[in-house]
C-alpha cells in the first residue's frame, strides 16, 4: 500500500493541487505533478491514500470553501454594527476576505465551471446564501427600521454585491482592478455609492 512521506498531510496535498490547478489548469495538471509538489515520488500513488481521484480534490476544496464561508458568515452576522455605514464597510471587507481567502479556487471555478457544474454549483449557491441573501436580509431590516429606502431589497443587494465582487474577481482573472484603483479608493467610493442608493441619513 502506498504511503505518504512524513509531514505530507491531506491538507497539504489539497493545497498543492488547488495551487497547480489555478496556475496551470485542471487538465494540464497530473496526479504526478501534485505528488511531486508535495515532495512525494511522482509514481508512488501516495495521493490516492487520501483522495480517490483528481476530481475528488476539487470536490474537497469546494466543501472546505463552503465550511469557511459558513464560519465567516456567522462571525459577520454576530458583529454587524448598528451604524449602517459601518455595517456596509464590514460587509465589504467580509466579501473581499471570502474571495481573497480562496482566490485560487475562485480562479478554478471561473475557468472550469462548465466542465464541472455539479461541483461548482454548490459553491455558487453558497455565495448566494452567504452574500446576496444576507445583504438582502440586512437591507430589509434597515428599511423596516426606517433607516434605508429600497423598493426591491433583493435586486438592490444583487447590484451592490455584484459591483463589490467585480474588483477582486477582475484582479484574480487579469491582475488589474476596475480603473486600476487601489483597494481603499474603490471601497470608499463603493460605500458612498451604497449609502446614496439606500438613501441613508447623512453622517
Amino acid at each position: 500500500m502506498a504511503r505518504t512521506t512524513p509531514g505530507v498531510t491531506r491538507e497539504r496535498i489539497l493545497d498543492e493541487a488547488i495551487r497547480l490547478f489555478a496556475r496551470d489548469g485542471y487538465d494540464a495538471t497530473s496526479v504526478t505533478d501534485i505528488q511531486r509538489a508535495c515532495g512525494l515520488a511522482g509514481g508512488s500513488g501516495a495521493l490516492y491514500k487520501h483522495f480517490p481521484s483528481k476530481k475528488a480534490l476539487l470536490e474537497a476544496a469546494v466543501r472546505r470553501n463552503l465550511d469557511t464561508m459558513a464560519r465567516r458568515r456567522a462571525q459577520v452576522v454576530e458583529h454587524v454594527p448598528d451604524d449602517p455605514r459601518q455595517a456596509l464597510r464590514l460587509m465589504a471587507d467580509a466579501v473581499w476576505n471570502v474571495i481573497d481567502g480562496d482566490r485560487d479556487l475562485v480562479r478554478i471555478m471561473l475557468r472550469e465551471f462548465t466542465a464541472f457544474p455539479e461541483i461548482f454549483e454548490p459553491m455558487w449557491q453558497g455565495v448566494l446564501a452567504t452574500l446576496y441573501r444576507e445583504c438582502t436580509v440586512w437591507i430589509e431590516a434597515q428599511r423596516a427600521a426606517g433607516v434605508a429606502e429600497a423598493a426591491d431589497p433583493e435586486a438592490t443587494a444583487a447590484v451592490l454585491i455584484s459591483s463589490l465582487t467585480y474588483f477582486p474577481l477582475l484582479r484574480i482573472l487579469i491582475g488589474h482592478t476596475p480603473g486600476d484603483l487601489d483597494r481603499e479608493t474603490f471601497l470608499t467610493a463603493w460605500a458612498g455609492h451604497a449609502a446614496r442608493t439606500l438613501a441613508l441619513p447623512e453622517e
